[in-house]
């Protein structure tokens, strides 16, 4: 089944997942926004998933035979996110360092890229289905 999506595709479906994640930890800071002592948590998952795609092409290993096994960077479907405490937070009177206003626009931001990659893994879907059903 792998084999039948691209690494584009993987990498979509990768980004969504890894943006649904980003939702759930922004969620989490605004939701504890009044929690004294709570520091505000942080999402980075696309340095890891440049290298997983291996988009400069440094982490790839060229073949001299077409059956040796391909042998490249991390996958696209294995890689994980840093979640870490903001070290950018500032510590309010009761040591939370969760600024709303900053989150909500990490939330909107991070809506806007969700959707754009849904909209792009539809219409990458679309045109298989059209080529699966002859344009039909």
């Amino acid at each position: 089944m792998s084999g039948l999506f691209d690494k584009t595709t993987n990498a979509l479906a990768t980004s969504l997942h890894m943006r649904q994640l980003r939702h759930n930890v922004t969620s989490s800071n605004i939701a504890n926004a009044e929690t004294p002592g709570y520091h505000a948590k942080k999402m980075d998952f696309e340095g890891a998933l440049q290298r997983a795609l291996d988009l400069d092409g440094a982490n790839g290993l060229s073949t001299s035979n077409p059956e040796h096994f391909s042998v490249g960077g991390v996958s696209v479907s294995k890689t994980r996110p840093d979640i870490y405490d903001d070290p950018e937070g500032a510590v309010n009177n009761d040591g939370n360092t969760v600024d709303v206003e900053k989150e909500m626009s990490a939330l909107s931001e991070n809506a806007i890229l969700y959707k754009t990659a849904l909209q792009l893994i539809n219409k990458k879907m679309a045109a298989l289905k059209y080529a699966a059903t002859e344009g039909r």
